[in-house]
């Protein structure tokens, strides 16, 4: 899907804003702005990382005022977040559909299904769990196709 838009979730943008070497997710997000696509997210996606982030300065893998930084970087970056009752119900009904212990990553598969859009993420349990019947989901670490 060359000009679709692309679905993110926060393990992917976790990646993107902790990896100390040029990885898997920075090639994806400069080549998703070269060829100008949109790049999007439920507003779930702010809510996980900041909780993430939260979660690595309370373990002491990050001092609050890098986990305070990180978060504001990442609410600079282009994506567009969408949210709405629609959304909700169908990730309600992905959710009970495809038997996902929670409703949160659902979210993620029902804006990239509604927008026709790659959804990628670093949850390997997400993608085993819908590999079969979602040929769009991605999951860093799968050899490149650019």
């Amino acid at each position: 899907m060359p000009n679709s838009p692309v679905c993110l979730d926060a393990s992917f943008l976790l990646r993107l804003l902790l990896d100390d070497e040029r990885g898997q997710a920075d090639t994806l997000w400069e080549t998703w702005h070269r060829e100008e696509r949109r790049l999007v997210a439920p507003t779930l996606l702010y809510y996980e990382v900041a909780n993430a982030l939260h979660r690595y300065a309370v373990r002491g893998d990050l001092a609050p005022s890098e986990a305070q930084a990180l978060l504001d970087l990442a609410l600079c970056l282009d994506v567009d977040v969408v949210s709405d009752g629609g959304l909700h119900r169908r990730a309600l009904q992905l959710a009970d559909a495809l038997a996902l212990p929670a409703a949160y990553d659902a979210h993620y598969l029902a804006l990239a299904e509604r927008l026709g859009a790659e959804f990628w993420t670093a949850d390997t349990r997400l993608v085993l769990a819908v590999q079969d019947r979602l040929p769009w989901v991605h999951r860093l670490g799968e050899p490149l196709e650019l």
